[in-house]
């Protein structure tokens, strides 16, 4: 009997079987399956973006076959708690050979009680703490079936099972609610920026056509150059490598690769990479067609493989850093990227220097800047509070969870 627990524990395998079936190698090459891996399973156990595969042309661990009831628990980078319940899935529904299938087995464990009691924060802690591996933690099936769960009687698994969902319907309609705000913010975000950048601050401003497609009408004494007469290419190369690493990102613009709280590669010698100074503009060449582009902060080194670009006294970096990250700027530079596939489109320098930028005199770039950063601080606070409202709600389906299946908490016979 575990302290935290009314219930006795017993290990998982006794209770659900693990990994029953398997595709082999002599299935139809042009059976067509449908897979799910391990990117495609989120924190919260919702299936993203199913792919559609013949056999022959499938990923070698498109094997596991799973079945109405069956629970995916992924053995590799076990710390994203990729757990996801399968429900109603079609014969072809195959999975990666980096979970673990568990089949509740028939009048010993409830397949709705089972998808919630592998969400007990004491299960989740234990598979983490059996994973090795540093950068790709990672854990045997069998290892999982070693674990105890909270193991009530087989009538009660489903009453709270039913509690449970209904409860936890209520908190995600909640989280629903509150994300479709962080949408509708991060749109207003981006409308901000580019009505400042495209249109300028004054209504009443007599307004001319630019000429070009993506900018429209602009304010009549803004200049349009191209930007091979605004920046000039800066390729200058570490030669200790001892500068700091600067990682550019459409979400995040240019920043310190020692400010992400995420797994990246690292070369073993940064030596020869591009230096990139405060206000040079940098671009990853491979995502810039999705916005990866931005002015720097401070002084660093970035990827040989990315471009920097010194702009003239004519642009403020601020207004640079804003004008590169509205999604049209984006869409513009496509435009002159080269690439046989949308997705591996590169925009080179040379294809850089033929977009046009409007270019309002300078003091007015101060004030677009101003005017950018006091309206995004706004929507940011709310942003800020919405996200921690939504992982308060987070934890408070987590904690209902681990006292339900656990019996810390009284449920209604109503349930």
């Amino acid at each position: 009997m575990s302290s935290d627990s009314k219930y006795p524990r017993q290990r998982l395998k006794f209770a659900a079987s693990i990994n029953d079936e398997s595709l082999t190698e002599d299935v139809d090459p042009d059976f067509e399956i449908q897979y799910i891996d391990i990117g495609n399973v989120d924190s919260s156990g919702k299936v993203h973006e199913i792919a559609t595969y013949r056999f022959e042309a499938a990923p070698s661990r498109a094997r596991r076959i799973v079945r109405n009831g069956d629970v995916i628990i992924s053995t590799v980078r076990t710390y994203l708690q990729a757990i996801a319940a399968i429900a109603s899935p079609p014969d072809n529904l195959i999975v990666s050979t980096g979970f673990a299938v568990l089949r509740p087995r028939l009048g010993t464990l409830d397949p709705k009680f089972c998808r919630y009691v592998l969400r007990e924060p004491t299960f989740l802690a234990e598979v983490e703490m059996r994973s090795t591996g540093i950068s790709y933690p990672a854990i045997n099936a069998s290892e999982i079936g070693d674990i105890a769960i909270p193991y009530p009687p087989l009538a009660d698994q489903g009453v709270i099972a039913d509690f449970i969902e209904t409860e936890s319907n209520h908190i995600d309609a909640l989280i629903a609610a509150k994300q479709r705000l962080l949408d509708l913010l991060a749109e207003k975000r981006r409308a901000i920026a580019a009505e400042a950048i495209m249109r300028g601050l004054n209504p009443a401003a007599p307004l001319r056509h630019s000429g070009i497609a993506w900018l429209g009408k602009i304010p009549a004494h803004w200049a349009i150059e191209r930007s091979r007469w605004l920046f000039r290419e800066r390729d200058e190369r570490s030669e200790t490598g001892a500068e700091e690493m600067l990682t550019v990102s459409h979400l995040t613009g240019v920043t310190p690769r020692s400010e992400k709280d995420v797994n990246m590669f690292e070369a073993e010698s940064t030596v020869g990479y591009k230096l990139c100074f405060a206000g040079d503009l940098a671009i990853n060449t491979l995502w810039a067609w999705m916005g990866a582009m931005g002015a720097a902060r401070v002084d660093g080194i970035v990827s040989p493989a990315y471009n920097v670009y010194t702009p003239s006294p004519q642009l403020l970096p601020d207004y640079v850093d804003a004008l590169v990250r509205i999604p049209v700027f984006a869409q513009e530079v496509t435009r002159y990227s080269k690439g046989v596939w949308s997705s591996r489109l590169r925009l080179y320098p040379e294809g850089f220097f033929e977009t046009f930028w409007p270019v309002p005199p300078i003091d007015e770039q101060h004030e677009i800047v101003r005017h950018i950063a006091t309206g995004t601080a706004k929507v940011d606070r709310l942003r800020a509070a919405t996200e921690h409202s939504i992982t308060l709600l987070k934890e408070r389906r987590s904690a209902l969870i681990a006292a339900a299946v656990t019996g810390q908490l009284h449920i209604p016979e109503a349930a």
